[in-house]
């Protein structure tokens, strides 16, 4: 049996679920639009009429999308950090045939996407297939072209897309589109998608995503207001957006529903300020609650309007039970409430029944009081209230609007670095909160990517938001190795590309948090700062770097020449399959990815070959002996992927390899 080199294509994927789904539209393996078309119910043919986005080129885009890649990811552990226990990912390397190379291996498998592309100002540069009449070969050689060193040339990676341009906005647009329907197929069925962009793309980036994913999964446009004054004569523009989709919005509103629907929510501000003043009042006062509501008044009365602790200073009240309240509405706000008796403590009178009836049900009544939960008047012609804890409500859906300062993150980046190296880097708090909105069950190990990583931002954020909730969210970052300018203040720090920097970033903000948290374990548990119910652990602060790569199999790679002479050089070639630069660790990884398994896999070496996963996949690469075969089939494997050219000058040992593979029910391939 032999190997398919090649990603998945999400064509091959739709195929197949639509085969699942509907058989009968299939006519000797392929899709008949006549028989899709009846089955669901069209009559009319309004291909003309829809209502759609459509560019210049749209239709190549596609096909550049779904053009399968045969390249593959090298290992580079001396950039790496503790690479063998590490589950994050770094990649550097065109995003879009890493997306594509990433399609077996992560298919349906990514929590939450992140990325911050190009917002096509008119002034940045960016690979697009602007070219759609070359050939795919003369494409990938146009953006793989590489100075002496292995790196890739800027003025023939990328494209300025001015404005002056014919088809300003369709090169963004083509740019954009093939990267997110590979991403699509990445994320889970319950996963979600945050788009960072601006003014210059936000109506064609909606209109994209709604084709892409759906409108119906839409879930928000975010507007972040920076602070930041733009000159514009007419109005400052002092905000970006962030444009939000599921996957499946069904299956992301089942998921949260069985995990309590924690997500979608974040704490609100202030809150840590009147807490430690309420304890430091309860140190003062003792169970005096009286005294301690006066001086909660007096404390919210003198906090400044902008202080976020005083949007919740109607939380005053105190009780010996669950600390702080208020005193909420308890009538039903349908007007069809309950209307039985609630007796006075006091009076031992029927208190008054609010004009839309009780809120809860009669029996849920004796519960409520046991609980202390009803707040009652001076007599019964006062109607109660329920109590409201602030303990209880300290998370609200996120808003559709927020501010922060947009040059914080500039400052912190350029302290952690030690200079200005990036401009205008996201923002690490935002990027966080934003993880936690779809992620707010750290211990599923969700995995977040960032296919335009720039300087790091979201690798920093999950590794934050990790030492703070003691999560085990992982990330994969991939960001071109794009050349910094020479005479610019990265370049002369030594900094040769952007994913370099990202990389820095990395291991500064990851030692950063280790000092912090060792910090923590040395104290006292009776002064740990976190919440009563958090450990203090050491989250993963390494990272795996891959570098995306030509195949180490010739018949991979594709034929650059289409002169005879060109593919009687490759036909020779073929009779050794394996590349001169390849090496058997990177041979390892290349098949691990195209046998559908992570980056993140356990690989163990044997003696003659190597184990992914247990039993899953073993890789002869080394040696084909009998004692080699013996020891493989002993370790009763699902599938074996071997070099054929192991067997050369053996082909009895081959044939009975074959047999005992088939006997044991175990799915062996030569490459």
């Amino acid at each position: 049996m032999t190997m398919d080199g090649y990603s998945k294509t999400p064509k091959e994927e739709r195929i197949k679920i639509l085969r699942s789904v509907m058989p009968e539209v299939f006519d000797e393996g392929k899709i008949d639009w006549e028989k899709l078309r009846a089955v669901l119910g069209e009559d009319v043919n309004m291909a003309d009429e829809r209502y759609r986005l459509n560019w210049a080129g749209k239709s190549d885009a596609f096909r550049v999308m779904q053009e399968a890649s045969s390249a593959t990811l090298v290992p580079c552990r001396e950039e790496s950090v503790d690479f063998d226990n590490t589950q994050n990912i770094f990649i550097e390397g065109e995003n879009m045939e890493v997306l594509k190379v990433l399609q077996k291996s992560y298919f349906g498998k990514v929590k939450m996407i992140y990325i911050d592309p190009p917002y096509n100002t008119g002034n940045d540069s960016f690979i697009y297939p602007d070219r759609f009449a070359e050939s795919r070969e003369e494409y990938m050689r146009r953006v793989g072209d590489k100075d002496d060193e292995g790196y890739m040339l800027r003025d023939v990676m990328f494209r300025k897309n001015s404005k002056e341009n014919g088809q300003y906005h369709s090169n963004w647009l083509n740019m954009m589109m093939p990267r997110l329907y590979l991403a699509k197929s990445l994320l889970r069925e319950d996963g979600a998608i945050f788009v960072s962009i601006d003014d210059n793309e936000v109506h064609n980036l909606r209109l994209l995503m709604n084709e892409i994913f759906g409108e119906e999964n839409f879930v928000a446009q975010i507007v972040w207001e920076q602070g930041r004054k733009s000159m514009a004569a007419q109005v400052a523009v002092n905000h970006e957006y962030c444009l939000i989709y599921c996957k499946n919005r069904l299956e992301n509103n089942a998921f949260d529903r069985v995990h309590l629907n924690w997500n979608w929510r974040t704490k609100k501000q202030g809150l840590d300020l009147i807490y430690s003043t309420y304890e430091s009042l309860k140190k003062q006062y003792g169970s005096d609650c009286k005294r301690i509501e006066s001086e909660l008044k007096k404390f919210f009365a003198g906090l400044s309007d902008d202080n976020p602790a005083k949007a919740h200073n109607h939380y005053r009240n105190v009780d010996p039970f669950l600390g702080i309240y208020h005193p909420d509405n308890i009538s039903q706000g349908t007007g069809q409430g309950g209307r039985f008796d609630i007796i006075h403590p006091v009076t031992k009178k029927p208190c008054k029944v609010p004009t839309g009836g009780w809120r809860f049900a009669e029996n849920k009544l004796p519960e409520l009081l046991a609980n202390h939960r009803i707040v009652f008047g001076k007599d019964e012609t006062t109607v109660p209230c329920l109590k409201r804890y602030l303990k209880e409500t300290e998370y609200e859906v996120y808003p559709s609007v927020f501010y922060k300062d947009g040059r914080g993150a500039s400052k912190r980046i350029e302290n952690l670095l030690g200079g200005k190296f990036f401009d205008y880097p996201k923002d690490e708090d935002i990027i966080k909160t934003f993880i936690s909105l779809v992620t707010s069950y750290p211990s599923t190990e969700d995995i977040i990517l960032d296919f335009f990583a720039g300087s790091g931002t979201t690798a920093h954020a999950v590794m934050q938001l990790n030492r703070k909730d003691g999560g085990k969210r992982k990330y994969i970052c991939i960001q071109l190795p794009e050349l910094c300018d020479e005479n610019g203040e990265a370049g002369k720090a030594g900094y040769r590309t952007i994913a370099d920097i990202a990389k820095e970033r990395i291991r500064r903000a990851g030692a950063k948090i280790r000092s912090e948290v060792e910090a923590e374990l040395e104290k006292p548990s009776g002064q740990l700062d976190f919440d009563d119910v958090q450990q203090v652990k050491m989250p993963d602060l390494g990272f795996k770097v891959f570098k995306l790569a030509d195949s180490n199999f010739k018949q991979w790679r594709k034929i650059r020449g289409s002169e005879t002479e060109d593919w009687q050089q490759q036909v020779m070639e073929f009779i050794d399959p394996v590349a001169e630069n390849a090496t058997v660790g990177n041979m390892v990884y290349e098949l691990l990815l195209k046998s559908g398994k992570d980056l993140n896999s356990a690989i163990a070496h044997k003696n003659g070959y190597y184990a992914v996963n247990g039993q899953e996949l073993i890789l002869m690469l080394e040696s084909a002996t009998q004692e080699t075969v013996d020891a493989v089939l002993a370790a009763q494997p699902e599938k074996v992927v071997a070099l054929d050219r192991l067997f050369e000058g053996n082909d009895q040992l081959k044939t009975n390899t074959v047999l005992q593979m088939k006997d044991a029910g175990i799915t062996f391939i030569t490459i």
